[in-house]
């Protein structure tokens, strides 16, 4: 792979903080980085590789001659400056929802769909798919050749996937209510998440799903170039740091055999299917990894042709600063 020319924009969050620790045991070759963060950040500078790289603010120019800017600062900020960043030439791997179910824009997990980006060799804006989709995407697509019919996933979504304030949330609240305190209001959440369940993330639409279940269910469809295929999704905050859990239900349209699902499982190295009836891959157990992880198999009792299993992976990693390093290092491949 040749040296590339990066910018981050949103450097100083918890996904651009994992972006620089997966660049370092990856070995990225990157011959220059720009980082990109909020005016208050202005002054600082973060680490990397033996040399302290200053945060800029994002203006006219910012970035020319980069190869490559990822952003995860939220949608406002990737509408505005992804194109920008393209019309300088440059790869914009977009971690936001702002561009994912554009038609001309291509919705990419590197092991299931590097092929939906047409031209590798124009500058162009690739959009990261959310976190709870990308773990999802990458079983069913070990199942593809057993023609699915349905999908049914429950998630199980810990606080890092709404950011730093979030984690301090859950940490501060669930300190409150051992020293048998009322866990004040955070700063993230309409009521604390210290040891209570959320069943909405994100936004309700006129149904009554919150925009987290709409994001699997529209982008497991196009990833996986299946748009007639029945996905329904039940999105879950839970209080735990890191990492999110999925509870899924597979239905086939014919019979399919245990043996079949574990062969096809076999082929796919980044999914890591656990036979054991009596163990189970953990949250914590898979924070730091760049995997999915896969357990608890077996067939449905009275729904024919139906399998369920357990599917955990790094929110942050996985599910998007490994995405979307993946998707640039594919890029400039030699």
């Amino acid at each position: 792979m040749r040296t590339i020319k990066l910018g981050i924009v949103g450097a100083t969050g918890m996904v651009g903080e994992t972006f620089f620790k997966v660049l370092d045991e990856r070995n990225t070759p990157v011959s220059e980085l720009r980082l990109f963060a909020s005016e208050q950040s202005l002054g600082k500078t973060i680490p990397f590789r033996g040399k302290d790289v200053a945060l800029q603010v994002l203006k006219p120019g910012c970035f020319d001659g980069l190869d490559v800017v990822f952003f995860s600062s939220g949608d406002p900020i990737s509408k505005e400056w992804a194109p920008i960043a393209v019309k300088a030439g440059a790869f914009a791997i977009d971690n936001s929802a702002a561009y994912r179910m554009d038609t001309n824009t291509a919705l990419v997990v590197p092991e299931v769909n590097m092929e939906h980006i047409k031209n590798t060799k124009t500058a162009q804006i690739i959009a990261n798919p959310n976190c709870s989709t990308i773990q999802l995407v990458m079983v069913l697509n070990a199942l593809k050749p057993l023609s699915m019919e349905s999908v049914q996933v429950a998630s199980y979504q810990s606080v890092s996937g709404a950011g730093k304030e979030a984690v301090d949330d859950l940490k501060n609240q669930a300190q409150q209510i051992l020293n048998q305190q009322t866990p004040e209001a955070g700063k993230v959440f309409s009521r604390p998440i210290g040891f209570d369940l959320h069943p909405i993330i994100g936004g309700l639409d006129e149904d009554g799903f919150c925009s987290e279940e709409n994001k699997i269910v529209a982008e497991t469809k196009k990833i996986l170039s299946l748009p007639d295929l029945k996905v329904s999704a039940f999105t879950v905050r839970v209080p735990t740091l890191n990492s999110h859990a999925e509870a899924v239900w597979v239905t086939f349209k014919k019979p399919v055999t245990k043996t079949q699902i574990e062969e096809l499982f076999s082929k796919h190295p980044e999914v890591h299917y656990l036979p054991e009836h009596k163990d189970f891959h953990s949250l914590p157990q898979v924070s730091g990894l760049n995997d999915v992880y896969v357990s608890r198999l077996r067939a449905a009792r009275d729904l024919p042709n139906t399998w369920l299993m357990w599917v955990v992976a790094d929110n942050i990693r996985r599910g998007a600063a490994t995405n979307g390093l993946y998707i640039a290092e594919e890029l400039f491949r030699s």
